[in-house]
């Protein structure tokens, strides 16, 4: 019962070996039992012969559990001599439906190499699995009422390896992924919404960074898109300048020391002594440019509390004080921004930024 096996299956024999920690289930079927076709489905057919077989089940408790059975084979007057279908394991599979089952939901949590370690399997056999299930899933993906979409790179390897992801922000789910992170790989994302069912111009939304090949992409591929650039990217660029600028001033004011990570975390993270470290660095008196670049950030960081209305009156307030600051990386910074300006300002319209994807990534 605790198999959940269906006439004419059923358990003949269990043997547990304690020194190689496994179980052995053994299934067979009684004597004179008939079969369907596994084809057409045609019911009462005899078994014309038997090849065994063996699956991988899940555990009994931590000791590794198979199945084996004789698998009958019919012969059907019209698809001639196939093996029966089992209600435990899909065809050329061997592993059991609820093992695979659990590769699956391991799989949304960690590295199927991680997965191959705590069963004791070959990682190729779990992407086996994986495949299955992925490209089963693909093939009858509806992308039909797509509407908001994100994109965003990641690489398989540090530094190498590039491959872009496309989301759908209102699913959420993820639509697509490629290798590479060139406009080209928006192309093959447009193909492959038309391919499932989706029209390219009902695209109303779309998050990025300001990558120029996504940026291009986009224009190219989906003109009739409003393009919003993803906030954490956008921050990013801000912090980068603020790092830039401290790295610059260090090699005169040596109190900077060991206090990168300070100017690039929110207020609300930072932990009491980096706190108390961060309020003696930005004593006005001590006149560090990294401070003023740090105040330039937060301002910036206020943008998004403005209202639709008073968001680009902002903007443009923060953009006179940045360009005007005499610190170059932050004005650099600030000269991408009026680059971008349009679709920095689109998330007061669109609210959509790029989070799934980063927990992706």
């Amino acid at each position: 019962m605790a198999l959940g096996l269906t006439p004419p299956w059923q358990v003949s024999t269990s043997e547990f070996n304690p020194d190689e920690k496994r179980l052995d289930i053994r299934l067979d079927f009684p004597r004179g039992s008939t079969f369907s076709c596994p084809e057409c489905e045609q019911a009462g057919l005899k078994a014309y012969d038997t090849v065994e077989k063996t699956w991988r089940h899940l555990n009994f408790f931590e000791h590794e559990a198979y199945l084996t059975a004789r698998m009958p084979r019919t012969k059907c007057d019209k698809c001639g001599t196939h093996l029966v279908n089992v209600p435990w394991a899909r065809p050329d599979s061997g592993f059991t439906l609820l093992f695979e089952a659990m590769i699956m939901t391991l799989a949304k949590s960690m590295p199927v190499k991680t997965i191959a370690k705590f069963t004791n399997e070959h990682d190729t056999r779990l992407w086996r699995i994986l495949h299955h299930y992925v490209d089963d899933a693909r093939e009858k993906a509806d992308h039909s009422q797509v509407k908001q979409v994100g994109m965003d790179e990641t690489s398989r390897r540090r530094g190498h390896n590039y491959v872009s992801l496309f989301v759908d922000l209102e699913g959420p789910r993820v639509l697509f992924a490629t290798d590479g992170k060139d406009a080209s790989t928006v192309k093959r994302f447009k193909q492959d919404l038309i391919d499932h069912g989706g029209d390219p111009s009902a695209i109303e939304e779309m998050c990025c960074d300001m990558s120029p090949a996504f940026i291009s992409g986009v224009e190219k591929q989906f003109p009739e898109a409003h393009l919003t650039f993803d906030k954490f990217h956008v921050m990013k660029v801000l912090n980068d300048a603020v790092d830039q600028v401290r790295r610059e001033e260090i090699k005169d004011r040596p109190e900077l020391k060991g206090s990168r990570y300070i100017w690039l975390k929110n207020q609300q993270n930072l932990k009491a002594s980096q706190t108390k470290v961060l309020e003696q660095l930005t004593i006005k008196k001590l006149n560090l440019k990294t401070s003023r670049a740090y105040h330039i950030r937060l301002n910036f960081q206020e943008l998004y509390q403005q209202s639709a209305d008073t968001a680009e009156a902002f903007l443009k307030k923060w953009y006179f004080w940045a360009t005007h600051s005499r610190l170059e990386p932050i004005k650099k910074a600030a000269y991408t921004i009026k680059r971008h300006w349009n679709g920095v300002l689109r998330w007061f319209t669109s609210k959509i930024n790029n989070g799934i994807l980063e927990g992706i990534n």
